[in-house]
């Protein structure tokens, strides 16, 4: 059964940081591309980032370039995002996400979520 748990989170002001958490079993993460989306209410969920374990190759949305850091820990089975320089814009539910369907490192059509934690960035 694929697991995503997810840890992290919370709030800060404007400039600030916050790193999050998604460990997986030893069957997702060996077996699933695996990364981060976020959503605003009565938004699309949106991909953030992601990272393809096989040559550590990693994808950045626009809008999170050069702040965000996307890593893993293979003997831990974690992925983990660290998030610098946040703005209110990056205000959302960050969820982590699984598939084996990718292009490059861009994680596509994601079969599993984790349950969601709040990043809340104020002004």
């Amino acid at each position: 059964q694929v697991q995503l748990v997810e840890s992290g989170g919370g709030s800060v002001q404007t400039g600030g940081s916050l790193s999050l958490s998604c460990a997986a079993s030893a069957e997702t993460y060996s077996t699933y591309l695996m990364g981060w989306f976020r959503q605003v209410s009565g938004k699309e969920r949106e991909g953030v980032a992601s990272i393809y374990s096989g040559d550590g190759s990693t994808y950045y949305a626009d809008s999170v370039k050069g702040r965000f850091t996307i890593s893993q820990d293979n003997a831990k089975r974690t992925v983990s995002l660290r998030m610098d320089s946040l703005n209110p814009e990056d205000t959302a539910m960050y969820y982590c996400a699984a598939s084996k369907r990718r292009l490059g490192a861009v994680l596509l059509s994601p079969a599993y979520w984790g349950q969601g934690t709040q990043v809340t960035v104020s002004s």
